[in-house]
């Protein structure tokens, strides 16, 4: 049973677009795109549409290299590519948020090779700690769905709170997943953990979480798995694509066994419900703010959160021997707080790793080099320590 599951989710992460365009063909209904990473699915769903988030591709970047500047990150470099090729079309609409600015310039080339296809902004304040922060994020997300309404027809109140529990309940699953795993109960590779996360991303809610409900029965009846002795690491970074998954696959060949992450494509994504009482725009404006409360972002600032801070108590939580952090080539927000981070595992004495990657890939003989050195040194640094 969990292996076909499984393979489900693999499939949909590995041709999500392929997915989406099935899942419209077999439903007659609509399908929205949005750019991460704080957008609320929900009111898509509540509007009787299909909430994508869009993806990197795999495909080489080719006719977007016209379009948009080739210092701009892979992932907006990519979604770039995907509209100027035309593979964007099953899409209704598409809507964006300003977290950083490469993708307020991917927004506006999207715009310009795609100009039938609503392109819709909505601004989240980045300053978190302001008193008008809850309302003006409110403010947002009553423009936001009073666009959806514009484009698919009214969105009531009930309709949302169905939404609101359904998307609940399908985080709360992979949370318990993220739960067994990091206590050893089962064994999850990185790959097939972010390919449950991606496949959440695009697949329709409901079916997902029907499937998560029973993987997650089969993976807790299946019993512990034995203790492999592997390092224990988490993994950081990677804010808006998916990391390859062969790199993924080499941490772990490597020898180190993933107990945790703040990965977009991660818990990051699936760390914080929305309230299920009350008005629904008070609710998606309180789950924006407590996002960053519950995993911090670097592109939204907060004088009582920092990012450091939480991936020291992370590592802590889940005893995690070392960290790996992985940086997309030109994330400006990652690049600019990530000498905050480095600082202060040094101070607490706790190794990590910086990669690089980027969507034109890495060479992974020398990555390979790189993470048994890594882990070696966490080994002595243990055995040191005993």
């Amino acid at each position: 049973m969990s292996k076909e599951i499984l393979d489900t989710f693999r499939r949909v992460a590995s041709d999500p677009m392929g997915s989406v365009k099935a899942w419209k063909q077999a439903s007659g209904q609509k399908v929205v795109g949005s750019f991460p990473m704080n957008f609320p699915g929900e009111l898509v769903h509540a509007a009787g549409a299909l909430p994508v988030l869009l993806q990197e591709a795999d495909d080489p970047i080719t006719v977007g290299h016209g379009v948009i500047y080739p210092f701009y990150c892979g992932y907006t470099r990519s979604v770039v590519d995907q509209a100027t090729k035309g593979d964007f079309e099953i899409l209704d609409a598409i809507m964006f948020g300003d977290h950083c600015v490469q993708l307020l310039g991917a927004a506006d080339a999207v715009r310009i090779k795609a100009p039938q296809k609503p392109v819709v902004f909505y601004q989240l304040i980045s300053s978190m700690n302001d008193p008008w922060t809850h309302g003006r994020a409110r403010e947002s997300f009553v423009g936001l769905k009073a666009e959806l309404e514009e484009q698919f027809g009214q969105i009531d109140a009930k309709a949302l709170h169905a939404s609101i529990r359904l998307f609940n309940r399908n985080r709360k699953l992979i949370r318990r997943l993220y739960d067994l795993r990091r206590t050893g109960r089962i064994s999850i590779s990185a790959r097939d953990m972010q390919a449950i996360v991606k496949s959440s991303m695009v697949m329709d809610k409901a079916t997902h979480t029907a499937q998560l409900e029973s993987l997650v029965s089969a993976l807790e009846a299946a019993g512990p798995v034995p203790d492999r002795r592997h390092v224990r690491v988490h993994l950081s970074g990677h804010f808006c694509q998916a990391p390859k998954p062969e790199i993924l696959d080499l941490i772990e060949s490597c020898g180190a066994t993933v107990v945790g992450d703040d990965l977009f494509h991660g818990f990051r994504y699936i760390s914080t419900d929305v309230h299920e009482e009350g008005d629904p725009l008070d609710a998606l404006a309180h789950w924006y703010m407590a996002r960053n409360t519950g995993v911090p972002c670097p592109t939204r600032v907060q004088n009582d959160v920092d990012w450091d801070g939480f991936l020291l108590k992370a590592v802590s939580e889940e005893k995690a021997q070392g960290m790996v952090v992985l940086m997309a080539k030109f994330c400006e927000p990652h690049m600019y707080y990530y000498p905050e981070v480095k600082h202060a595992f040094e101070r607490h004495g706790i190794p990590h790793l910086l990669v690089e990657t980027e969507h034109e890939g890495i060479p992974m003989e020398g990555l390979k080099t790189r993470l048994e050195t890594f882990l070696e040194i966490v080994r002595r640094r243990e055995a040191a320590m005993a």
